[in-house]
């Protein structure tokens, strides 16, 4: 059997990784009705219903929406991208793999495949082990399908369908609290039903209320009739999370066009242009919807009319950020004898710096050689399962190599997210890394891996 080895490494701090992945499972529609109205189950299955016979995911009455997070198991000859990072499987393992299923007589088997579809990603137990070896002592666990949730036309089904999720994932942060945490989906199809539930989860000691930056159906978060909303999170303490998504735009009803976001219309331009490969709109979608949402409640005052609210830029890199803020006080200063809204109390960039932190991923390399302004609002994302996730001891590897000191790593990898959400780190640490990991058969050689990294690999052959 072979064996797969990692260099030692060790920490005397405790991390805390702020945004991480779960794949929603069948579980979530198998025992909504144990704590839904029988109105609400009915609006969720119009809405967003898991078809167990089809195995497909139903959503405004189409079916295969999404990503396809419920199915399990995995698919022969592909590489799941949402549940493919797990311990040791980093990016050029992936490669391997994926150069392999380029050839039909290579291509991945069931077997392989299910082996790479980590159960951490639907069930607590599996997770908690992965954690030992990632170098992760906390976590905050994200919905993978954020994309579809916003286009739920029918309010109540996607005020049941936020509590069904919600109950799940509060359910699955009880096999270790010290240790998971949960960020909870709000419906903001409807203000009232958005406030009910950030009272009823922050009654379960959540702390991140997730809104995507570029809501949908014209529900833009900065509209005045979010006001409530906003009122609930200072009245609770929960933390405002904003989280970005490709935007595939594929539950948009026909027709639809009075409101895209960043990252669609980024979508919309690189297929015009022929341009098919995915690594564009990943380089530019999470970062443009981020952009969009933190230039505008800095310079519209949101911060001003909502003093206590903390929040959090998820999966958008950081490095980007120093640029827009010194614009944002740039054009502050240019522009503000100009302005048609009320005149802001602070410098977008003193607010910015009070009221918000940033997520970061390990590969990240600028943050380490900026922690002048880093320091404070730095956290560390693992995005484990998803395929472009990575584990602390990379995270460490970066920093090290640029000379980033070790309490401004302990702040980076965990400290400034336990402030931002107000909690303990655990009473035990992992200290130390685990170095070497049983491996299959099957798993890549590194002379496989060698020949993979090269450019031609990626050629699908005649």
């Amino acid at each position: 059997m072979p064996v797969q080895r990692f260099a030692p490494m060790t920490k005397d701090f405790a991390t805390f990784d702020c945004d991480a992945h779960v794949t929603e499972p069948p579980l979530i529609w198998e025992r909504a009705k144990d704590f839904l109205t029988r109105d609400e189950l009915d609006a969720l299955k119009r809405t967003i219903w898991w078809d167990a016979d089809s195995r497909l995911l139903i959503v405004n009455g189409r079916a295969g929406v999404g990503l396809g997070s419920p199915r399990k198991g995995g698919i022969p000859g592909t590489m799941r991208v949402i549940t493919n990072a797990g311990p040791g499987v980093k990016h050029d393992i992936q490669r391997a793999l994926n150069v392999r299923n380029l050839n039909p007589k290579t291509a991945l088997t069931q077997e392989q495949v299910a082996y790479l579809d980590h159960a951490g990603s639907y069930e607590p137990k599996p997770r908690l082990r992965d954690m030992d070896i990632q170098g992760i002592d906390q976590v905050m666990i994200i919905p993978t399908e954020i994309d579809i949730y916003p286009w739920l036309e029918d309010a109540l089904g996607a005020k049941a369908f936020c509590r069904a999720y919600n109950e799940w994932a509060y359910e699955y942060t009880r096999a270790d609290p010290e240790r998971l945490f949960f960020a909870a989906l709000i419906p903001m199809q409807h203000p009232d039903y958005a406030v009910e539930e950030i009272r009823r989860v922050a009654a379960l000691g959540c702390r991140v209320a997730l809104v995507r930056p570029m809501d949908a159906m014209g529900n833009y978060p900065m509209q005045p009739k979010y006001e409530p909303v906003w009122d609930a999170l200072e009245e609770t303490g929960m933390v405002y999370g904003m989280h970005p998504f490709p935007a595939f735009g594929s539950s948009k009803p026909s027709g639809y066009s009075e409101q895209y976001s960043g990252a669609e219309l980024i979508r919309r331009t690189v297929a015009t242009a022929g341009l098919p490969h995915s690594f564009l709109t990943n380089v530019q979608n999470f970062q443009s919807e981020a952009a969009l949402w933190v230039t505008v409640v800095l310079m519209s005052g949101f911060f001003d009319r909502h003093p206590k609210i903390n929040a959090a830029v998820f999966e958008a890199s950081s490095t980007w950020l120093s640029f827009l803020i010194d614009e944002c006080d740039k054009a502050y200063r240019l522009y503000r004898n100009e302005r048609q809204l009320p005149p802001l109390k602070k410098l977008p960039s003193e607010t910015f710096f009070e009221h918000c932190m940033t997520g970061f991923e390990g590969d990240e390399a600028p943050p380490a050689r900026l922690p002048e302004f880093y320091g404070d609002i730095l956290c560390w994302s693992s995005d484990v399962y998803h395929h472009d996730g990575d584990d602390a001891w990379r995270a460490m590897e970066t920093m090290q190599t640029h000379g980033l000191p070790k309490e401004d790593q302990a702040k980076f990898l965990g400290a400034n997210a336990r402030r931002l959400y107000n909690v303990q780190a655990p009473v035990s640490i992992i200290r130390e890394r685990v170095t070497e990991i049983d491996r299959p058969d099957w798993w890549p050689t590194e002379e496989e891996v060698r020949a993979a990294l090269r450019p031609e690999a990626a050629v699908r052959q005649p």
